[in-house]
Parts: C-alpha cells; sequence; structure tokens
C-alpha cells in the first residue's frame, strides 16, 4: 500500500523554526581556536569496527579510529554536495507558492554549504597533525553529477537515509563515548542540531515526490534507488583500501598476512555499516520506505541489502 502521509505545511514552519533556534558558527561556536589533540580517538569503537580487532596495538588502535574519523567527515562532506544541488533544485517548485517552505529549504540550502565549509577546515585541521600520505579517493562533483542523474525520488529516499543515520550515529555513539576528541565531538554536536531539522525536510520532500508518481514510475524509482546504494557500496569498497593502506603505512605495530585480512574487512565492514546498514535500520526510514512501497519492491531492496547487513556483523556484534 502506497502512502497517505500528510505534507501538512506546519511542518516545514516547525522545521524552520527549529532550524533558527540552533543556528551556529563554525569559529565562534564550534572550532573556538582549537586544534587536535591525537592523543585522544576520533571515531568511537561503536562506529569504526574496532572491536573486531581486538589484536591492535593501543596506539594503532588510536591511529584507525583518527584516520576512519578523517574519512567520516569528508565522506560527509561528499554527501552534502549532491544534497544541496538537490535541495536547491526543490526550492525553487516552491518559489511561488508556500513561502514558509522556500524559505526552510533554502535556510537547509545555506546549512549545507555551511557543513561543506566546515568539514573541509576539519579536514585541514587533522591533516596538520597526522602523516603525509592519506588519500581521499572520492570526488564530490563527479559523486554528485551520477547521484543527480537518478529520480528525484531514489535521491530524497537515499538523502532521508543519510540524514537519519547522522542522528543516530551522534546520539548513540560519538555523544556518550568519553575517550573522544572533544573538538571532534563538538563538530559532530552542532551537525546533529541542524540535521535533525534536515531530516524533516527530507521526508516532506519524499513524501510530496512520491504523490506525483503513477506505479510504473514509482517502480523504477526503487531501481535507482537499490543503484544509489550500490553506487555508494562502490565508493566505500573504493576507499576503504586506501585508508587501510594508510594505515599500515603509518602503524607502529607489525601485522601478519591474517590480521591485516582482518583490518580490511573490518574497516570495510565498518564503513558499510555507517554509510548503508544504520541507516537502513533506523526506525523512521523503514517505516517511511515500507508506506511508500509495495511487498515486492521491499523484498527487491531488502535482497540488495543482505549482503551488505553480512558483511557488518563481525564489526557490529
Amino acid at each position: 500500500m502506497y502512502s497517505t502521509f500528510s505534507t501538512d505545511p506546519a511542518r516545514y514552519a516547525q522545521a524552520l523554526r527549529n532550524s533558527k533556534r540552533v543556528s551556529w558558527d563554525i569559529d565562534l561556536d564550534v572550532l573556538r581556536g582549537r586544534q587536535f589533540d591525537f592523543d585522544q580517538h576520533f571515531l568511537p569503537a561503536g562506529l569504526s569496527g574496532l572491536r573486531a580487532l581486538p589484536f591492535l596495538h593501543r596506539d594503532d588502535r588510536r591511529l584507525l579510529s583518527q584516520i576512519q574519523g578523517r574519512t567520516y567527515a569528508n565522506v560527509f562532506g561528499l554527501v552534502e554536495r549532491f544534497i544541496n544541488a538537490k535541495v536547491l533544485e526543490l526550492s525553487r517548485e516552491h518559489s511561488l507558492g508556500d513561502q514558509v517552505a522556500l524559505e526552510a529549504l533554502v535556510r537547509f540550502s545555506s546549512e549545507e554549504l555551511k557543513h561543506q565549509e566546515l568539514f573541509r577546515r576539519l579536514e585541514q585541521l587533522i591533516a596538520r597533525g597526522m602523516p603525509e600520505g592519506y588519500r581521499f579517493l572520492l570526488q564530490p562533483d563527479e559523486v554528485a553529477r551520477a547521484v543527480l542523474g537518478k529520480s528525484t525520488w531514489s535521491v530524497l529516499a537515499l538523502t532521508c537515509h543519510i540524514e537519519l543515520f547522522t542522528q543516530t550515529h551522534y546520539r548513540e555513539s560519538i555523544s556518550p563515548d568519553p575517550e573522544l576528541s572533544p573538538l571532534y565531538k563538538d563538530v559532530f554536536l552542532h551537525h546533529w542540531k541542524e540535521e535533525a531539522q534536515h531530516a524533516i525536510l527530507d521526508e516532506l520532500e519524499w513524501l510530496r515526490e512520491d504523490q506525483r508518481l503513477n506505479p510504473a514510475e514509482r517502480d523504477a524509482a526503487v531501481d535507482d534507488f537499490i543503484a544509489l546504494v550500490g553506487a555508494v557500496d562502490g565508493l566505500l569498497q573504493l576507499q576503504a583500501p586506501a585508508d587501510v593502506e594508510y594505515f599500515l603505512g603509518c602503524c607502529a605495530g607489525e601485522y601478519a598476512d591474517a590480521e591485516v585480512e582482518q583490518i580490511g574487512a573490518a574497516v570495510l565492514g565498518a564503513y558499510r555499516w555507517q554509510y548503508i546498514v544504520s541507516g537502513a535500520e533506523h526506525p523512521r526510514f523503514a517505516e517511511l520506505l515500507s508506506r511508500l512501497t509495495t511487498a515486492e519492491q521491499g523484498q527487491r531492496i531488502e535482497r540488495a541489502l543482505v549482503p551488505l547487513f553480512a558483511s557488518t556483523r563481525a564489526v557490529t556484534g
């Protein structure tokens, strides 16, 4: 059965009010002139897969959390490139209509631009304290062009999925971990504050787009969404080995071939959990997806996800 969710204009107004209430400045509220302390972890064990690697030396565990934390921030900077482009496109559809919805989306776009700047600044700060040789292989503009070539329904599904899991990651893993860098935690605290409003707007726009589609168009959009998930996994399979190679070139310990293989599997599994599985498991995303698709379409999506879920079991327990 397809959705009967409401796209109540009051929800746009509430998201706009909340956005104004939690607004922040990169320098005044987040960075505050600080530098990173590289004696601290960046990404928590609940996201990094370190629990699957008990043989790592203590210093190497910290190093791997820092490398993954660096990539984690860079991936957010990347996805916000295509998210912002889609939001700008959608905002034009409200330009001669609901001006509150228009303002909410324009503000959404402005915040995404701010987030991209924040993550660029974060990369610069991290690069100062880590050895040379780190490579972020993914090209934001190329990825954005590929994503935006898919249907709006599928792009909004992916976007909603991303902005829901960012909240879960912060609340359940980043915020409660006492070992993490306070600066790193503050970046994702402030990011979370605005992403919480973005997720509401993603949902509203996804529902609005869904109401335009006939069954054949929606079925094609489901295939597009499956293709986008596959494309995300392809990007992770590209970046994970680069991060492992960098780690092995910088770490203090020496590891046997079997242990190196375990490190590679753990990093890829962690990335798949971070960017795909944790969003697919989010209760709100699962509810929306089930309401917007038929049982057969849901089964197609599930079949595409099964191998990815299996690869994350070792790192998530």
